[in-house]
């Protein structure tokens, strides 16, 4: 896939934090090394970009995500395979995939906000696919809680080149680059384990 927009190329390597001593704790940013899911032994979800494709199209048709392709990355010493997927002009879906098994890292929706009449609209189509990608990760939300936690999330990460909030297994990301794009980002964590006590169980109190 070529000539892609300069700000889909930089949301493909979202430049994140890494983990903070807490990782349930929000992140927020503006100096910006090495994004979570690049880090050596970063988790991935359980599905290749194929999978999650056919499962989000399925929940999803007036919504759809066509077919992901590979991006050149030749200078990539991350040795993960990127992909993107056209949506419109001002729209695009990203990954990053781990050598060997396909599987997903990171799912990323880019949208550049180019000035003009349409502008308002194409918004409004970012903000559904976003919307949609959200509750794929947690369907037991209505669509109107899912905008509602969508908003949340965006108004907080308003101004800021990077910021995460963690929720279970699940780190949410936004990446606000102003008239140069905003990504929204899904990524999966790993979930430590309270430590056991005495007796060989885990200490419930721990996780909460």
């Amino acid at each position: 896939m070529k000539n892609l927009p300069g700000a889909l190329l930089l949301s493909l390597a979202l430049t994140a934090p890494a983990f903070a001593a807490d990782p349930t704790l929000r992140e927020r940013s503006e100096s910006v090394p090495a994004a979570p899911y690049l880090l050596p032994g970063a988790p991935t979800f359980d599905m290749t970009i194929g999978q999650f494709r056919e499962r989000y199209n399925a929940a999803n048709a007036d919504l759809p995500l066509m077919e992901y392709r590979a991006i050149d990355n030749r200078n990539d010493s991350s040795r993960l395979t990127r992909a993107a997927s056209k949506i419109s002009e001002t729209l695009y879906a990203s990954t990053a995939l781990e050598q060997g098994t396909g599987k997903v890292k990171t799912l990323q929706l880019t949208w550049l906000p180019v000035p003009g009449p349409d502008q308002k609209a194409s918004q409004e189509k970012a903000l559904a696919y976003m919307t949609a990608l959200l509750r794929f990760f947690v369907p037991g939300l209505s669509p109107d809680e899912a905008r509602q936690k969508l908003n949340a999330l965006l108004s907080e990460g308003k101004g800021a080149r990077y910021f995460s909030h963690t929720e279970g297994a699940l780190r949410f990301v936004v990446a606000n680059n102003g008239d140069k794009g905003l990504t929204f980002a899904v990524e999966p964590i790993k979930l430590a384990l309270p430590p056991a006590d005495q007796g060989g169980k885990n200490d419930e109190k721990q996780s909460h």
